[in-house]
This record gives structure tokens, sequence and C-alpha cells, in this order.
């Protein structure tokens, strides 16, 4: 059982520990002070939630080990966001944590503890058909996490449990409350875990230990606008924060890392219908034979769109959206679903013009 000290990983453990499971909690610990940008003389974060933790696991009379992640979490996910930044694109870290971390480390740690499964607080469900299995979004919208689950495949979902997926957010604190746990109001993690201040640029620079070098805005005319404080500071689409001062409203389009630009222009300028992803990923692991008809979310809280998904060979796909999508985001995830099935995804880092 990954228990990350929240209300949402304590309710799961207690959920499966009364249906008669045995079970073992285990927390991960993925990064330091000084990765977070903490005082070393301040007790790290994420040494208060393994306590917190642990002190569940005694209350339901479970094992509970910490296992130390930090290197593969600094190379699998840290410096892979911080390059994503410095190539223009905007990644989202928790993908990455769930693949190579909850559902591959972590999973691998399980089978050495003789464990048939790895159990998360995820809101998600999986349903086996036939011989397949498939991810399924949570019963409760407003707290589905199916986005960031898209990189699993058929061996993970096989030994993985989502105890939380039929139940909403109240049911769950509910049910820690009336345990007696000491984290039933614990408010919910908002922030990146190692840029717990929201400042993803301070967070660059110490993971890579060099700073953002200003370069230029430039119209999409090509016209210079005036000078920015960094490619890592901006995403598709942002509009606030540029320091500018000009007759119109400018919205950054484009990110240059190979020339250090970053490209502004009108708000009409960020939508697209297309979107081509060259790698992706089938959780059925097979592709289509044929183009289908979904739904896709190109970021975490977006609704979904109506897409039609085109095959293109090997694994590339092609998206071509019912309406035009705005600020279409390098290094976002593209994910499809089948109604509340997801059938997968990719990140996405290449997008034709219209």
């Amino acid at each position: 059982m990954a228990m990350s000290g929240g209300v949402d990983s304590s309710t799961a453990a207690k959920l499966l520990t009364d249906a008669g499971n045995e079970c073992i909690g285990c927390t991960m610990k993925l990064f330091s002070n000084d990765d977070a940008g903490l005082e070393r003389s301040r007790t790290c974060c994420s040494l208060e939630d393994a306590e917190d933790a642990a002190g569940v696991c005694r209350r339901l009379g479970m094992r509970h080990y910490v296992f130390n992640f930090s290197d593969v979490f600094r190379k699998r996910v840290m410096e892979p966001f911080a390059a994503d930044y410095c190539s223009g694109c905007t990644p989202n870290p928790c993908i990455a944590c769930n693949r190579f971390l909850k559902f591959g480390r972590l999973l691998e740690r399980a089978e050495v503890l003789g464990c048939s499964h790895v159990a998360t607080g995820h809101y998600a469900r999986i349903e086996r058909r036939g011989g397949r299995f498939l991810l399924k979004k949570a019963l409760d919208a407003s707290k589905d996490q199916s986005y960031v689950l898209y990189a699993m495949d058929q061996r993970q979902l096989a030994h993985t449990l989502f105890p939380l997926g039929e139940l909403t957010k109240t049911q769950v604190r509910r049910i820690a409350a009336q345990a007696g746990f000491v984290n039933a109001e614990k408010p919910d993690s908002q922030d990146i875990c190692f840029a717990p201040d929201g400042d993803y640029a301070a967070a660059i620079g110490r993971i890579t230990g060099r700073q953002a070098q200003p370069g230029d805005f430039i119209g999409t005319d090509g016209r210079l606008l005036g000078r920015h404080r960094g490619i890592v500071h901006y995403t598709v689409g942002q509009h606030r924060g540029l320091g500018l001062s000009l007759p119109e409203k400018r919205f950054v389009c484009r990110i240059c890392p190979e020339d250090n630009t970053v490209v502004l222009g009108p708000e009409a300028a960020l939508y697209r219908r297309t979107v081509l992803v060259p790698a992706f990923h089938w959780i059925g692991g097979e592709v289509p034979a044929q183009p289908l008809h979904g739904q896709a979310r190109l970021r975490y809280r977006q609704p979904e769109q109506p897409v039609l998904a085109q095959p293109l060979g090997g694994q590339a796909v092609l998206l071509y959206f019912d309406r035009p999508q705005r600020a279409v985001t390098p290094g976002q995830a593209a994910v499809l679903y089948d109604g509340d099935t997801v059938l997968g995804g990719v990140i996405g880092r290449e997008q034709p013009p219209e």
C-alpha cells in the first residue's frame, strides 16, 4: 500500500484491511530539503508525512516501511522536468512519478516482498473485461485522476488496486474520521512536491545549477517587443506576468529554446484543431486498425473534447478536434477516452501548423 501520509492513501489502506487483505504500508522518500528549497534546519515535509503514514499503519496493524527512491526520482522525474522546461515544454511531473515510481519501482519492490498488488489512493477504477484490463475514470468526476495514469500497461493494471474509485472525497474523509486517523482533515497537496512554493523557475535552477538567461520577446511578425526573464518563466497561453506595456493584449504563442526567444501574438493565434502525437501509448496494447471517435484532454483539468483519432502507422496518431483547442502546449499529455474508459495517451511535443 503506497502511503503518502495523506487521507486518501490512509483510507484506501483501511478499506483493504477491513476486507481481509494483508497490507504492508510503504512510503517513498523522493527528495531532500535542498531539493525542495527548504532550510536544512527545518523538518522535511516528507518526513512528517512518513510519520503520519506510520501512525495509520500502527492503528491498522500493518507493517510500515520507508523506501529511499530519491535517486530514481531525481533521474526520472526532477531532471526530465527541468530539461523539458528548458526546451520550451510544460511537463506534468505527476505522470512521470506514477509511471516510474508508483507503478514502476514500487511494483518491483512489492514483488520482492511477496505482495500480489500495489494499491494507491488514486481516484480511478480498474475493470477486467475478458483477458484485458481497462483503466476507467473515477465515479466522482471532480476527483478523477485517470488523466495522470494513462501510461499504465496491462501488467501494471493486473497488479494494481484503486480502492477509492467509487467514493467521493467527502466519503473518504468521513471514513478516516470514524477510524480516528490524525490526517482525516489534512488538506490535499496542491503544488509539485519538489517546488512547494510554486516557484518552478527556482526549482529548475536548483536541479540544473543554472539560472535562466534573459532573451527577446518577439511578435508573430518577427518584431522585437521587449525582453523576457528566461523561457522557464513562461508557458503557451500565458498573458499575465510578461512585464510588458503593449497597446494590445498579447499571449505566449511559442517558446523557442534554439534562439532563447518567446513569441507573442493575439489570442486567436493560440487555437488549432489538429495535434500530432508521435508515440501514442495504447493501454490495451494494440493499435486500432481504423480511426475512432472519442474524447480527449490536453491538460489535467480540461473538460473532455470530442476528437477523431487517426492512427498513422507505428505509434503515431493525429488528433483532429471537432472544435479548435486553445493553447495546445508541448509537454502536456494528450489523453484519449472512450466514455469513461482511458484508451491511452502521450506527452504532446509536436503540433503541425494549421
